[in-house]
């Protein structure tokens, strides 16, 4: 019996109580290793599935943010750093990691997907692992199975490899390590997963023993690490502040350490962006880097008006949910339990504040694209492991059933709930060709048809030979391993009513008409330009005088249900029959 109860326990949440003292250490630890195995097993068939889905589609074409990064890191590769012929507002973090992809698994669009693979599943590993701290075992592997479904759901567009993949992972190993400084302080016991660490984290035990700043130390530097990776991650940093914060003010008999925990972790995250700007003053881009990093970046971040932001918003939720209904109700229900618990001061329990920083990550500049909501599945995932758990020591408490025999029900219940996700997107998760996903997640975006456009231009000019895109297409640049003309590899910031719209246009000009590309793309896609009303158009016509001068037709796509190519003297006089169309044109002699 005492082993059963055992077995209960250690599936449903802990609850931070003593075991009873009739329990034998000899009983305690087969039964507590047999819960941990079926906790792992599931973890692994999770990450396994996922990992296969991942498999299946890792030729899918880029779409322009991998594209951006692709392109980038190749550069990186190449000695060239970020921003000195290749522009974006974004920090380089994810630059890097996609470099060490490129030069791991091989610089196409599978090594990055193969790289992406590599990224989710260890992230569904450390929220296994942090899960499992705050609510157990049964929670821990809810939360992974979780956060596998939701970061691969179409919901999110979990299939590419955005940057906020990058800023999770590091931000879910932060989140472990400031989990991590509080166990040490509990005097009741310290042995891995026989206490709550929900109840430490606010239960004032604090230290500033060497290993405890040590661990500070690590959570600033993942944190850091996360920021480094986009902006967004900074709600991290600040998290983890408050978290230090919030347990330091309950911690009354030793209210000095708070200034030092604080300092330690501050040090931490800001040591992956001092060494960057280092690297980059080095490197004599640090101009550039500082104008589109913090001078663009605050332009962009302000040019969304709050009625526009909610708009977009209302837009996305529909999609969010129905990428996986199963674990966003079980989210609610979590949320539900932590208020019941906490009452008044549940919005500085762990969980529920993670979920208001990281849901103002998700809004930053008010776009609300769905990749952005990737940095809030880890709330939401220990949300529904927090449901789980809460449910099972519920229901407990009123039916006369075991505890084990409760779980083995919520488990099915999330399974069916998973299976119907599944089901609901089989078409792109096992059915659709990698190409035909990127179609209808992307529609008429020109994403497949970069390949062919990289190759052709790959085929027929020098390695030396710079090209030009006019759009928002820099995988094209990947795929052809060639240098662009300019910096400028997106044009969306050209069309932006913004002040530095026209003078940039001027200086994409300028450096065009210097390097004198060989090849000129045209994309003539709206979602590659997001020409606004009262948009600057001085480059667009500028680009038709030009490539009219100097450079000849070589190449059309005309993209429509089918995409058709004309190459060279195809190409001459042919009319599309779609408004969706990229044009390449090649350099007169």
């Amino acid at each position: 019996m005492a082993e059963t109860e055992k077995l209960e326990e250690d599936l449903g949440s802990r609850d931070g109580e003593i075991p009873s003292a009739d329990l034998t250490e000899a009983t305690e630890q087969p039964v507590a290793s047999r819960a941990r195995r079926v906790a792992f097993t599931v973890v692994g068939l999770v990450i396994l599935l996922f990992a296969g889905i991942r498999w299946r589609v890792r030729e899918m074409p880029l779409e322009r943010d991998e594209g951006e990064y692709a392109y980038a890191g190749q550069l990186i590769l190449q000695g060239i750093p970020p921003y000195e012929i290749a522009y974006n507002m974004k920090l380089p973090g994810t630059y890097v990691a996609y470099a060490a992809i490129l030069r791991t698994f091989g610089e196409s669009a599978a090594g990055i997907h193969l790289g992406l693979l590599v990224v989710n599943g260890l992230t569904t590993v450390l929220m296994f692992f942090l899960a499992r701290r705050l609510y157990g075992d049964l929670a821990g592997a809810t939360a992974a199975a979780s956060y596998g479904l939701l970061s691969t759901s179409e919901g999110v567009l979990g299939l590419a490899g955005h940057a906020t993949h990058f800023v999770t992972l590091f931000a879910v190993a932060g989140l472990l390590f400031l989990v991590a400084s509080r166990r040490s302080k509990n005097p009741l016991n310290s042995e891995l997963g026989s206490t709550n660490p929900e109840t430490l984290l606010n239960s004032g035990f604090a230290s500033t023993n060497p290993e405890t700043l040590k661990t500070y130390f690590a959570a600033g530097i993942c944190m850091g690490l996360a920021f480094l990776m986009k902006q967004p991650g900074a709600v991290f940093i600040l998290f983890g502040v408050q978290e230090i914060a919030w347990s330091g003010w309950k911690d009354r008999e030793e209210p000095k350490k708070l200034g030092a925990r604080i300092g330690v972790y501050g040090a931490g995250a800001a040591v992956p962006y001092l060494l960057t700007c280092a690297a980059l003053y080095r490197a004599g881009v640090f101009a550039k880097f500082w104008f589109w990093t913090v001078s663009y970046a605050r332009q962009y971040a302000t040019s969304t008006d709050f009625m526009q932001g909610l708009k977009y918003l209302r837009e996305i939720v529909p999609d969010l949910f129905f990428g996986a209904p199963v674990v966003w109700c079980f989210a609610a229900i979590g949320l539900f339990a932590l208020v019941r618990e906490r009452g008044k001061s549940v919005a500085l329990s762990f969980a529920v504040s993670l979920l208001g920083w990281s849901f103002l990550g998700a809004s930053a500049g008010l776009y609300y694209r769905n990749h952005y909501f990737i940095v809030m599945l880890p709330a939401i995932c220990l949300l529904a492991g927090k449901a789980m758990a809460w449910s099972v020591a519920q229901l407990a408490e009123r039916i006369r059933m075991s505890r084990l025999e409760l779980s083995a029900i919520g488990i099915g219940v999330f399974a069916l709930g998973c299976a119907q996700a599944l089901y609901a997107q089989r078409a792109a998760f096992f059915e659709m060709s990698p190409e035909k996903i990127v179609r209808s997640e992307y529609g008429g975006n020109p994403f497949p048809e970069a390949i062919a456009f990289g190759k052709y231009i790959k085929d027929h000019c020098d390695a030396d030979a710079r090209v030009a895109v006019l759009g928002s297409e820099p995988e094209i640049y990947f795929y052809a391993q060639r240098h662009s003309a300019t910096g400028y590899i997106y044009t969306y910031g050209l069309m932006e009513e913004q002040k530095f719209a026209s003078a940039m246009q001027q200086e994409m000009i300028g450096e065009i008409e210097k390097a004198k590309p060989e090849y000129v793309v045209k994309v003539m896609v709206p979602a590659s330009w997001l020409r606004k009303t009262n948009s600057d158009t001085a480059i667009l016509y500028w680009a038709e005088k030009y490539i009219r001068d100097d450079y000849r037709l070589v190449g059309i796509a005309d993209i429509g249900m089918t995409t058709t190519y004309h190459w060279d003297d195809a190409a001459e006089g042919y009319r599309p029959l779609s408004k969706y169309s990229v044009y390449l044109y090649k350099r007169r002699i």
